[in-house]
């Protein structure tokens, strides 16, 4: 298996932590935007795209500040790899700062950051940020 790099992506949302938490903490957020469908077991989280389906555990959830995700494919394969959504209020401005931190190939990161902008447009589109 080819090594994968960390990349971290940034966004500004107008909206609440309250709001943002449930988009990306619960099956019912998660999938009005990131997955056609999610559900969860325990804390095994299932989201279905296209007839396929990927699971990942959550590892942490802060209240009003992150939810970080393991893939079980790395799991399994004892990688260090995870993908996490964090958030702040910027005292400035009130604004949300998200933060995606994922890992992809080398030869895969620009597709997997299109990936991220189409999904984070998404969520945008659906919070009315």
């Amino acid at each position: 298996m080819t090594e994968k790099v960390k990349f971290e992506l940034e966004y500004l949302l107008k909206t609440s932590p309250k709001v943002l938490e449930n988009m990306l903490c619960t099956p019912s957020g998660l999938s009005e935007w990131f997955a056609e469908d999610v559900n969860i077991k325990d804390d095994i989280f299932t989201f279905c795209w296209d007839g396929s389906e990927e699971k990942a555990r959550l590892l942490s959830k802060k209240p009003n500040s992150k939810a970080k995700f393991k893939w079980l494919e790395d799991e399994r394969s004892g990688n260090d790899y995870f993908f996490e959504m964090s958030f702040e209020v910027d005292p400035m401005t009130k604004m949300i700062v998200m933060t995606v931190t994922d890992y992809a190939e080398v030869e895969e990161v620009d597709e997997a950051k299109m990936l991220w902008e189409s999904q984070i447009n998404d969520l945008k589109r659906l919070i009315g940020a």
